[in-house]
């Protein structure tokens, strides 16, 4: 059986946007970027909300002719994953390898899981929050950035708990720190 990841990049008071909806503040520099590079790599699949499949989608087509190592990785990365995405507004994928999916439905999920190969990985915090919720999510990994943006939206939802057991930290160069947690110990 696979696992699902939820990984986010949040501010160090828990956000992945400010109020006015901007991320740029959360940009991983060289380091961080390769970084998340190599825990993306070993995915099957990405789960994805629509809002967070906007944001990512630029990845499809984007020119990399000069860009950094890893930003030229993980446009391959991107273009090599199965991608799923909840919404119940978007008529066609604007991505390869990708399918829509109306509504979360738990069972679905949990069947995916089962017949995967690869490890699935689960993006944008409402979308989690789901996953969450049903038992879903058998890691977090959370790279908190060094900046308080007093509100937004945020990484995790208020209303889901689970015990936690630390497997790995890292403090990046830049004072980024990742944290990685296995869920339901």
């Amino acid at each position: 059986m696979a696992d699902l990841t939820y990984t986010a990049i949040q501010s160090l008071d828990g956000f992945v946007a400010d109020r006015k909806g901007e991320f740029e503040w959360s940009a991983p520099d060289e380091e961080v970027h390769a970084f998340v590079n190599d825990l993306e790599r070993p995915i099957g699949t990405y789960l994805l909300g629509r809002r967070m499949y906007d944001v990512l989608v630029a990845w499809e087509d984007m020119d990399t002719a000069g860009e950094p190592p890893a930003i030229v990785d993980f446009a391959q990365i991107w273009r090599s994953m199965d991608k799923v995405v909840f919404s119940t507004t978007l008529a066609e994928p604007r991505s390869a390898k990708t399918r829509i999916e109306r509504e979360f439905d738990r069972d679905r999920i949990a069947a995916m899981k089962l017949a995967a190969t690869r490890d699935l990985s689960i993006g944008g915090p409402e979308i989690a929050a789901h996953a969450l919720r049903a038992g879903l999510v058998d890691e977090l990994r959370l790279f908190v950035t060094p900046i308080v943006v007093g509100g937004g939206t945020a990484a995790l939802a208020g209303d889901v708990h689970d015990e936690l057991k630390l497997l790995d930290e890292r403090r990046c160069s830049n004072g980024v720190v990742f944290v990685r947690y296995r869920a339901h110990t």
